[in-house]
């Protein structure tokens, strides 16, 4: 049927009265997601489809900017800045997010076709334990940029609640891909999902964040394909040190932020000889800490199935020194298409932003820790 959405003048999205558990609702969203990897900006246009409660989606169309050496440069010292350098940064990151969505829908030609945008932003502080954490990214300048609802904020209601604000992706791992045992993004940080009753997911590990790094010493943006990995050999004694952080032995749920990466663990592996055999001792504390994730958790079903997104389940020889870990405990590692692999989180970033218009959950307390389940974002009309 067609879409039972229609606009306002003012751009207000107003619901026929006479809808019923039998009608399809259609949403046409942006979502927006910038890693700790700092490959770039993803943008996913999607179209979400409810019917009974149940979700379907179809990305329609995806793109991912690269970031200038100097926005790089920006996001990266951020934390380094005093608190009104990082507001004016706070402040220009959203006028350049909005005139980035507003390339992206002039050069696919979406003019009057999208419904809202919802941005993740870029973190840089992140502190649950003491009620804080921060994205960079002004919803407000988003909006004033691209004339339409913004939503920004995502992980701060559930923070406020005492949770850890991550991870946030599992609503969307339930409703809109849920036929797996266990759900993995290997982005920055690698985080595991484990739908049950009681939804568990939580941040295993850094991962991309210090592959790329290693990579950087190379001369590289990362490591393709883990090639340079593969070649490489494991230094045990450094392997051991990664793998005794105290971060480990915490139960969950717990967060992750990116200096556990790049100040703590990237200062140890780095001192490997060289960087084919940094790479590859990274790579089996990457696996050996997933295995080690999914020892924890309640046991699955035999033949469980675990779906890899995030640009490490692009990295071949990760990938496949993570199947022969989890061969033992009867798990199959399963790498969906490259679209899905690489823009799941930019996805469920617009369908979070979809959940919080229609003012319904879309952060899980038994993920996040928090007192309860919350309604994340903060709503700018653009």
């Amino acid at each position: 049927m067609l879409n039972p959405y229609f606009w306002k003048p003012s751009g207000e999205i107003l619901v026929p009265a006479n809808l019923t558990k039998f009608s399809v609702v259609v949403y046409n969203a942006i979502g927006l997601m910038s890693g700790s990897s700092l490959d770039g900006l993803d943008i996913v246009f999607a179209e979400f489809n409810e019917q009974g409660g149940k979700w379907s989606y179809d990305i329609k169309i995806t793109e991912c900017y690269p970031y200038s050496p100097e926005w790089k440069k920006k996001l990266e010292s951020a934390t380094t800045l005093s608190a009104g350098d990082y507001l004016l940064l706070h402040s220009a990151y959203g006028h350049y997010l909005g005139r980035e969505v507003q390339r992206f829908i002039q050069q696919n030609g979406l003019e009057f076709k999208v419904a809202l945008v919802s941005s993740h932003g870029h973190t840089t502080f992140h502190m649950p334990d003491r009620g804080m954490t921060a994205q960079l990214g002004d919803g407000a300048a988003i909006a004033a940029e691209i004339k339409l609802p913004v939503i920004t904020d995502l992980r701060a209601m559930d923070v406020a609640l005492g949770g850890q604000g991550a991870p946030i992706v599992p609503i969307g791992e339930k409703l809109l891909l849920g036929d797996h045992d266990y759900y993995l993004n290997i982005g920055g940080i690698a985080n595991i999902s484990f739908p049950s009753d009681t939804y568990i997911a939580y941040d295993v590990c850094p991962a991309n964040r210090v592959l790329n790094l290693l990579a950087a010493e190379a001369g590289k943006e990362y490591d393709d394909k883990g090639s340079m990995a593969a070649s490489g050999k494991t230094d045990q004694d450094v392997l051991s040190r990664l793998n005794a952080q105290e971060y480990y032995g915490y139960p969950y749920p717990k967060s992750l932020a990116n200096d556990f990466g790049t100040e703590i663990l990237f200062p140890i592996v780095r001192g490997v000889a060289n960087i084919p055999d940094a790479l590859r001792t990274y790579v089996e504390h990457i696996c050996e800490q997933l295995r080690n994730a999914v020892l924890r958790l309640p046991p699955a079903k035999k033949g469980a199935r675990m779906l890899v997104t995030g640009g490490g389940a692009l990295n071949d020889f990760l990938v496949s020194r993570l199947q022969t870990r989890l061969e033992s405990l009867g798990v199959e590692v399963v790498v969906p298409s490259a679209e899905l692999i690489s823009n799941k989180e930019a996805l469920i970033m617009a369908f979070i932003g979809v959940l919080r218009w229609r003012q319904e959950t879309n952060v899980l307390s038994s993920v996040t820790g928090a007192s309860g389940d919350s309604i994340g974002g903060a709503v700018w009309h653009g």
